[in-house]
């Protein structure tokens, strides 16, 4: 099972979810297992993008500073594909 997978992949075992939300964005969050060993699910239902991160990851964004988020709403659903569309 890849890590990258669409929202609503089957995981091998998934836990409650927490939900996270404001004005702007709603993002579910859960602790899930896949072969790879224990993730943390992040997705964001009404777009339809989900990530899982290992432990290494998840250390890695406290490393960075609150700028590189900020950057990353500079385009929020990504960097445009050659088709001019996002995502």
């Amino acid at each position: 099972m890849d890590d990258h997978e669409p929202a609503r992949a089957p995981a091998m075992e998934r836990e409650p979810v927490i939900e996270v939300t404001n004005e702007f964005a709603h993002v579910e969050v859960r602790r899930v297992w896949t072969r790879n060993g224990m993730r943390l699910e992040i997705s964001s239902p009404r777009l339809g993008h989900c990530v899982r991160l290992d432990a290494l990851a998840l250390e890695s964004l406290t490393w960075q500073p609150m700028e590189t988020f900020s950057r990353f709403l500079e385009e929020p659903f990504g960097p445009a594909r050659p088709d001019g569309r996002h995502g």
